[in-house]
């Protein structure tokens, strides 16, 4: 892979697209909204001159408060202009987590939507030394508004000499226990992932549109925004909730040819009966991550819209998907094979190498892996093992080469001896007609555990009736010690804002 030259910065991005002459295309579609490439690069100029203005020095924080609008990219390469730290987040939190956020990351900024000043405001009072608070719409509150600042603003801005292994940006990783980890990434891991997942797997080209969610997370920030900008292509983003509705109703205005989300919602839409005649005809390329894809998903996707579905597995700390499946090489229910560029181990708990078809700990080395977590030095020991990544995942691979989730390590259960695999089941569970969504986990009953799975059941009420059949089901399919000792049915599971499934909520309540 090309490495950056020594010094780089990131947010030159945007200065390659107007050398390449596409100053006047279309880089962002937003519901009645037509963003250039030349209005993005003015935009974000202007934005670190404003920066510039507010006191906002060289690697110092810019906390990110956005949903997916076209201020979210103009804030994000504005700030690693100047050579600051964007920061994005969850705009979902309650109002003590973003004050952690601010006080974790000594942010000088914070750039919030306007629907949320109200609860940054709360967040931040009483704080010494609080961040300025700018909003992105017309806030009624004695704060700083985006647009007046932007429209005072020369539209140029020398980028800053950054070096290629300065910090560029943050995202936090959260885990089922503690407070969520700042992730540090530095100027060159962006193009690493463009060069690797983007051009391997996706073949992105020039004249794609693609149209993922959710620009504070990972998966969705290279989908949505770096990886079409770096391609010289474009975007789609779409600020509303991400229910299956709104999403298909974006696939048909503006016709992406790549099309990104997380399992849940392929599920959602699938099951949503308004969404089952929309028109796909445009997507050439359908992609997945966050959580495993279940081979029942995939085949009811292909089957009603004709398209599959390339899953992977990425992560926050290596910015992006590190193994895939792609469409020249393509197995339902696997997360594939490692991306070009990247390198994966399945090692046992002293270290060792595992052979194909033994389950153990997923490490994976390739050129995006961030360098350490802020303020987190012991865990960054446990994480950064040198060159490899240990990502907290159970994997196999079988003799073909394809890798198999079998759950994060703590998810993993030990029943009569043996260890299981919540995925297993749950894939298993969505193949019978009766079940639109389920999550296995394991509690203890009178000092043993057993398998509960939660599930969302379709086509009619649950009974005593439908909880034998679906144990029957497992063990006719399974390993017989493979099925839920305990069935509950709920009509909504714990989910992150990016659809993955919190099982460990559902541990806290057998």
């Amino acid at each position: 892979m090309r490495i950056p030259p020594e010094r780089y910065n990131v947010a030159t991005m945007l200065d390659a697209n107007i050398d390449a002459g596409r100053a006047d295309k279309i880089a962002i579609y937003c519901e009645d909204q037509r963003i250039t490439y030349a209005q993005l690069l003015a935009t974000s100029c202007r934005f670190a001159n404003a920066l510039a203005g507010l006191g906002v020095g060289r690697e110092q924080r810019v906390l990110m408060v956005m949903g997916d609008t076209p201020d979210f990219p103009a804030v994000f390469f504005g700030a690693i202009r100047l050579g600051a730290v964007p920061v994005p987040v969850n705009p979902r939190y309650r109002p003590a987590d973003y004050r952690f956020f601010a006080e974790d990351s000594d942010a000088q900024v914070v750039v919030v939507d306007e629907d949320l000043v109200p609860t940054i405001s709360e967040a931040f009072e009483g704080m010494p030394h609080a961040p300025n608070i700018v909003s992105s719409g017309e806030a009624e509150f004695p704060i700083l508004r985006l647009a007046d600042l932007l429209a005072t603003q020369p539209d140029t801005f020398d980028p800053a000499p950054t070096h290629r292994d300065d910090m560029a940006f943050w995202l936090y990783s959260s885990g089922s226990t503690g407070n969520p980890k700042g992730v540090v990434h530095l100027q060159r891991d962006i193009p690493y992932t463009c060069e690797t997942y983007a051009s391997q797997i996706w073949d992105i080209r020039e004249d794609d549109i693609v149209f993922s969610r959710v620009l504070f997370h990972a998966y969705g920030l290279g989908n949505a925004l770096t990886f079409p900008i770096w391609a010289g292509a474009s975007t789609v983003l779409d600020p509303r909730r991400p229910t299956p509705e709104n999403i298909m109703q974006t696939v048909e205005r503006f016709r992406p040819t790549i099309f990104g989300i997380v399992p849940t919602l392929y599920n959602a839409i699938l099951n949503t009966p308004a969404c089952v005649d929309a028109d796909l005809a445009s997507v050439r390329l359908c992609v997945s991550a966050a959580e495993p894809l279940p081979p029942e998903t995939f085949r009811r996707w292909q089957e009603t819209y004709g398209a599959a579905i390339l899953d992977g597995i990425g992560s926050t700390e290596m910015l992006h998907i590190f193994c895939s499946n792609s469409s020249s090489d393509l197995r339902p229910g696997s997360s594939g094979k490692p991306v070009p560029g990247y390198s994966l181990r399945i090692v046992d708990e002293e270290g060792q190498d595992l052979p194909s078809g033994e389950t153990g700990n997923l490490l994976v080395r390739g050129g995006s892996a961030a360098p350490f977590y802020w303020h987190r030095r012991e865990r960054s020991q446990q994480t950064m093992l040198g060159e490899w990544v240990f990502t907290g995942d159970r994997y196999r691979r079988d003799d073909d080469g394809f890798y198999w989730y079998e759950g994060r390590a703590d998810d993993m259960m030990k029943v009569a001896g043996e260890w299981v695999s919540p995925i297993e089941i749950e894939n298993t569970l969505l193949e019978h007609p009766r079940v639109d969504e389920a999550a296995v986990v394991g509690i203890p009953v009178d000092g043993v555990l057993r398998i509960k799975a939660v599930i969302i059941p379709r086509d009619g009420p649950a009974s005593d009736e439908l909880t034998v059949a679906l144990q029957e089901w497992c063990k006719e399919r399974l390993q017989r010690f493979q099925y839920p000792h305990l069935v509950e049915y709920v009509t909504e599971l714990p989910k992150t804002l990016t659809g993955k499934i919190q099982r460990y909520r559902l541990r806290e309540d057998p």
